[in-house]
């Protein structure tokens, strides 16, 4: 495990990354606005700007390259890749279409926004990109660091917390949905806790995220039509989660609870982490041989 360092110089540490991310989201963000590239200028500047911060606090505290923050590429990430992604899919699964079967949700057309293949792949590039870089900033160096120094209950809980409350801004935003907004923070965070690793995460944030939009509804309050058809409820906002989306939802909170369940009971392949040590468990960290290309 490395040595832990004293609290100041953790809290500078942190707050350097802090600073470096949104340095350099603001100046992404200011290019792509200008040549006109909003949703992908805006999700291409967050992944950039979590790559820089990452790297560039990797090099000058640890000595350590970007795909040490858990971005490796082994078999071991490839099977923790693939459960967070079916994780992610059969949850939103099961938020979706009992309310289909029970007559309580129905697909309509959209004809004025009819869907296609390359919106589709469109779409799935850029929640690609969405996810890895809120998983590499919000999972990253400074949630890892933190980690180390204070635990994780002491680290998971308020960054799922501030995870949350930085998406408060999107439209539609309830109490409701940014309260369990925390609780997909926390679950990520304890999905990098269980693999050590941010496959498992990024999976299953992914997952969750792609999914939404194939079914027509709205993903944290944004609209995203790439199939041609919406569903439309004719339960409540308790069930639907309002113009916000089902992430508002009580089924979400249920989903929640079952992929908590999932995460611990899931045979993940645990990895070695250079920034926070090995396990306390009787759980043994192997790294795999990487994938042959």
């Amino acid at each position: 495990m490395t040595a832990r360092a004293d609290p100041l110089r953790i809290a500078l540490q942190v707050l350097l990354y802090v600073a470096l991310y949104y340095l350099a989201l603001l100046s992404m963000v200011t290019i792509t606005q200008w040549l006109g590239l909003y949703l992908v200028g805006e999700t291409a500047s967050m992944l950039f700007a979590a790559v820089f911060a990452n790297g560039i606090s990797l090099r000058i505290h640890h000595g350590l390259r970007l795909w040490d923050v858990g971005l490796w590429w082994r078999r071991a990430s490839a099977v923790n890749l693939a459960w967070g992604l079916a994780g992610g899919i059969v949850a939103a699964c099961l938020v979706l279409v009992p309310p289909l079967l029970a007559g309580a949700a129905r697909f309509e057309r959209t004809p004025s926004e009819p869907g296609s293949w390359t919106s589709a792949v469109f779409l799935a590039i850029v929640l690609a990109m969405g996810a890895t870089g809120e998983e590499l900033f919000f999972r990253g160096y400074g949630f890892q660091v933190l980690v180390n120094a204070a635990g994780a209950f002491a680290t998971i809980l308020p960054v799922g917390v501030i995870f949350a409350l930085l998406h408060g801004h999107n439209p539609h935003a309830t109490w409701f949905a940014i309260a369990n907004t925390a609780g997909f923070g926390i679950l990520f965070g304890y999905a990098y806790w269980r693999s050590r690793d941010l496959w498992l995460p990024i999976g299953l944030h992914f997952g969750w995220n792609l999914t939404l939009p194939l079914f027509g509804v709205n993903l944290s309050g944004l609209t995203m039509n790439v199939t041609g058809y919406a569903m439309t409820w004719s339960a409540g906002k308790l069930w639907s989660g309002g113009d916000y989306g089902p992430e508002a939802s009580v089924l979400t909170s249920a989903a929640l609870v079952a992929l908590c369940v999932y995460v611990w009971k899931a045979p993940l392949s645990r990895q070695v982490s250079p920034l926070v040590g090995p396990p306390a468990e009787n759980e043994q960290c192997e790294p795999s041989p990487p994938l042959v290309s």
